[in-house]
């Protein structure tokens, strides 16, 4: 069994954010704080229309307006070396670049206009008032011929299939078939997308808020035509992504594209309405879920078909039947995507891509499906428990997930739970439900590189070009760097967020911190390893000879393993020898064989309490506990902020987010975060996470898996479930609207 990472001083500990007083005091600077020399803003004009083409602009009015630049639309747009209609690579979208005068979907971007000021180019985009031929526009999951993904989308898997469904099914004593339905929900940072592009002859500087900048360089090379180390993404500060920030959008290549055009510095701020449309959003889903139960109350088969809602121009689908793929244990499992193409921006990865969505319906249908049998609904998930993968029986690299069902249990006195709906109400007459959900998500890891350097002072610079989405990644990454130097973390600097340091992978998947911190552990052991190397054949030192029986650092130390008086500081190590410094570097990636032989996810519970008032029935989620194993916790206080972060979005999905089309337009009507509605403070009342003990061997060398997405999943069940248990009605359509409840209640 290989050994993972035995955490020193700095992991484990509930470390306060390096970086929370630049945010607070207003230091840190975030990409639309940059103003270079002879800078233009860009606006760019929006399409009001979903579907058809635009037959006319005035632009000469627009280019009139004082302060005006330059209008930019399909006439002019400089040429570009690749193809707009063609991927650059497998993680990118298809984007509208001005290559034509066809409108995909509302919002889109039509024209920019440049201007000394942003007022100047925002009267310009508003003077060139366009005009339209338009066509009806598809908005609907029943406005079109289903199509079934092929090779699945960005890499995802389409679908996943083993034993014999329909026998399992015919089979069952007692039988569930079900449909859900999720809403379209759009992302929505603290930061809008914005970039400050720069021209330098063939090479392009850009202040761009962006979760794979290395990637994002290689895409940009392939529409520029230069080389990727021609360009220069900086990020030091992300104001927040959830998916959306992982690949480009349209606007943000435009305002590049301006940039060369024009030869002056470019800045582009989307506006908050305009992040419906150009930016991904979580494209609204169709769940037809059959499952099938044996007299024991044992899975016999699980039918998950899920519908999709896409654009006309690529093919993004919310991968939500994954959810059922390596959770409950069933000899039969047939997991399937369609989708359906509408006239809307392309869906995109967001918080949790399928599992959000797909444990939804899952954690409900599980629910309703425990009611049929006669038992607690923990009992019944319990009696499914999945001991190895379902369908491929490959073990789990680790799973405490029967663990988590305890302790969360337990924390939330689930053993009063009476087993018949509407039993339960509070001092004010208000009814109470409790419900509960299971957490999944797989534990995935990209490729990442890492450099750490030991400094004559005997201090360290460790450096990647990883990201923190204000996640806190920055922090748990130093953590993980100082202990492999064996450094206290305040005598390790730490630099990350521009394309210039070694590729620091994606910041996203919940995969940031297992891969960089991989990366940056094996950098600074090769760095200790080398610096060993320097001490043992010199003879003037207490450590020389101990190459055989080895030396280990510690604060700032080599202590020989065998003989713990030996012992020499890395500042005199490196001056008798003359150096200045002593490099190491690090890859993170996982080993083939090791996703071969196990199955690797994180998991969950979720417990959750609503009260409704029985007369106006509006639901409010008054307690939640969530319990979660995610192998090792590098940072306590940031695992758990994550982990709530991601429940409060279980409750926004389950009650508050959904995207309005005016369907006769194909235009969102609750476009801004008036109408738009996502929870305040006083929506999340009473709030626990508890992280359970999990040491994971096999998922990486420093045993960590992810948490940034585990926490929305089970909790949105979780939700649905306890509003049924409260009011005997199910809903199965998210969000969970007041009139769903009042329709039911009066039928």
């Amino acid at each position: 069994m290989p050994e993972t990472l035995r955490f020193g001083s700095n992991t484990g500990q509930p470390v306060t954010r390096r970086d929370g007083v630049a945010k607070v005091t207003g230091a840190a600077t975030f990409a639309a704080d940059n103003r270079p020399d002879g800078l233009l803003y860009a606006v760019y004009a929006s399409a009001t229309i979903a579907r058809g083409r635009v037959t006319r602009m005035d632009t000469d009015a627009a280019l009139a307006h004082p302060g005006v630049v330059d209008v930019m639309t399909h006439e002019n747009r400089p040429a570009l070396a690749g193809d707009p209609d063609t991927k650059p690579l497998r993680f990118a979208f298809r984007m509208p670049l001005l290559n034509g005068d066809e409108v995909f979907y509302a919002n889109q971007a039509i024209a920019i206009v440049l201007g000394e000021t942003l007022e100047a180019a925002t009267e310009g985009a508003r003077l060139l008032a366009p005009e339209y031929e338009s066509l009806p526009p598809r908005t609907g999951l029943d406005d079109d011929a289903p199509f079934v993904s092929a090779g699945g989308a960005f890499g995802l898997p389409e679908g996943k299939e083993y034993g014999d469904v329909d026998a399992g099914i015919s089979a069952a004593d007692t039988m569930l078939e079900a449909r859900y339905e999720t809403s379209a929900q759009y992302h929505h940072p603290m930061e809008p997308h914005a970039v400050v592009a720069r021209w330098e002859g063939d090479r392009l500087i850009l202040d761009l808020p962006n979760q794979a900048i290395s990637m994002t360089c290689k895409t940009l090379a392939y529409y520029f035509g230069v080389p990727p180390e021609n360009i220069v993404i900086r990020t030091p500060y992300l104001g927040g992504g959830f998916g959306s920030k992982a690949l480009l959008n349209a606007p943000q290549v435009l305002a590049m594209i301006a940039a060369r055009k024009a030869g002056r510095p470019v800045k582009l701020v989307l506006r908050r309405e305009q992040l419906f449309g150009p930016t991904g959003h979580r494209g609204k889903t169709r769940q037809t879920l059959r499952l099938g139960i044996d007299g024991d109350a044992r899975l016999t088969a699980m039918d998950h078909d899920t519908l999709a809602a896409t654009s006309s121009f690529d093919e993004f689908l919310e991968p939500a039947s994954n959810a059922s793929q390596g959770l409950y244990s069933a000899p039969a499992l047939r997991s399937v995507h369609r989708g359906v193409r509408n006239d809307i921006g392309t869906p995109g990865p967001m918080r949790a891509p399928g599992e959000a969505s797909g444990s939804a319906a899952l954690e409900c249908a599980m629910d309703e499906l425990a009611e049929k049998a006669g038992l607690d609904p923990l009992e019944f998930r319990l009696r499914n428990y999945a001991e190895v993968e379902p369908g491929t029986d490959k073990p789990y690299s680790s799973k405490a997930l029967r663990e988590c069902y305890m302790c969360g249990a337990e924390r939330f006195g689930w053993a009063k739970r009476p087993q018949s709906p509407r039993q339960m109400t509070n001092s004010n007459g208000h009814l109470v439900g409790w419900g509960m959900g299971t957490a999944l998500f797989p534990a995935p890891m990209f490729e990442a590189n890492a450099r750490a350097t030991i400094r004559a002072d005997g201090t360290a610079l460790v450096e990647t070009g990883a990201v923190d989405m204000g996640q806190g990644a920055w922090t748990s990454l130093a953590q993980i760097a100082a202990d492999s130097l064996g450094l206290p973390l305040g005598r390790v600097a730490f630099h990350a967020g521009t394309s210039e340091l070694p590729d620091g992978g994606v910041a996203g998947g919940s995969a940031h911190t297992a891969t960089a911190g991989s990366a940056l552990h094996a950098a600074g052991i090769d760095a200790i390893a080398k610096l060993a190397e320097v001490a043992a054949a010199d003879p003037a030192s207490p450590l020389f000879g101990t190459g055989n029986a080895g030396v280990a650092a510690r604060d700032g130390w080599l202590i020989a393993q065998d003989d713990e008086a030996r012992r020499e500081s890395f500042a005199d190590i490196l001056a008798r020898a003359g150096l200045a410094k002593i490099e190491g570097t690090g890859r993170g990636a996982r080993s083939s064989d090791a996703s071969k032989r196990h199955a690797m996810y994180s998991h969950g519970a979720v417990f959750a309490e609503v009260t409704l008032d029985p007369y106006v029935l509006q639901p409010r989620v008054t307690r939640l506990v969530g319990a979660f194993a995610a192998g090792r916790i590098v940072n306590p206080r940031l695992a758990e902020s994550q982990l709530m972060g991601g429940m409060i979005w279980g409750i926004s999905f389950a009650l508050h987010e959904e995207a309005l089309c005016d369907h006769r337009t194909g235009r969102i009507v609750n476009g801004d975060l008036g109408g738009y509605h996502i929870p305040v403070n006083a929506d999340v009342s009473d709030l626990e996470v508890m992280t359970i003990h999990e040491d994971d061997p096999y998922v990486n060398e420093i045993g960590v898996k992810g948490v940034g997405e585990l926490g929305i999943t089970g909790t949105v069940g979780a939700i649905g479930n306890a509003i049924y248990h409260a009011t005997g009605h199910r809903i199965r359509r998210f969000p969970i609207r007041i009139e769903d409840l009042l329709g039911a209640s009066a039928a």
